[in-house]
């Protein structure tokens, strides 16, 4: 049987936590963390993960596709906690794994905020691969998130004339 494979990653990023959570919510913000890696489905016309999303129950098929072209994996998005602007717990059954969580909480800091990622999860097969996979993956998502709100900051700063 396969381990249980546990991983947390924090990012502080100069903006509010509603900007944060916002973006956290909304298709534009997952499929921008994903990718290039991972391309990820979402039904036509969905546009955020709401605040009266359904609990326990599968909100949407999403398919991933490996660098946006080879399918890897399929889920059944579901959401088990929901405390709208603060945090979620995203628990989808998927092919490739026996179980999934996928928590991300939402932290005001003095510099912005501070965004947490605790993952834990079994896969079906090739555990230590998987696993490492996994971690390379949410390591690129926060660099991504970490990059895009830095450009955002950077660009609505006052600009000085000489």
């Amino acid at each position: 049987m396969m381990a249980t494979v546990r991983h947390t990653f924090n990012t502080t990023v100069p903006a509010s936590p509603e900007e944060v959570w916002a973006w956290s919510t909304s298709i534009k913000g997952i499929k921008a963390e994903m990718w290039p890696v991972l391309k990820i489905t979402f039904p036509k016309g969905m546009t955020h993960i709401g605040e009266d999303t359904t609990l326990d129950k599968p909100l949407c098929r999403c398919q991933f596709l490996l660098l946006g072209l080879f399918p890897v994996d399929m889920s059944k998005l579901t959401f088990a906690e929901l405390e709208p602007g603060r945090r979620f717990v995203e628990q989808s059954p998927l092919l490739s794994m026996r179980s999934w969580r996928h928590e991300r909480i939402v932290t005001p800091t003095v510099d912005g905020t501070l965004v947490t990622d605790n993952l834990t999860f079994k896969p079906r097969v090739a555990g230590p691969l998987v696993g490492w996979f996994v971690k390379k993956f949410f390591e690129h998502r926060h660099a991504v998130l970490a990059k895009s709100f830095a450009r955002k900051a950077a660009s609505a700063a006052p600009k000085t004339v000489a």
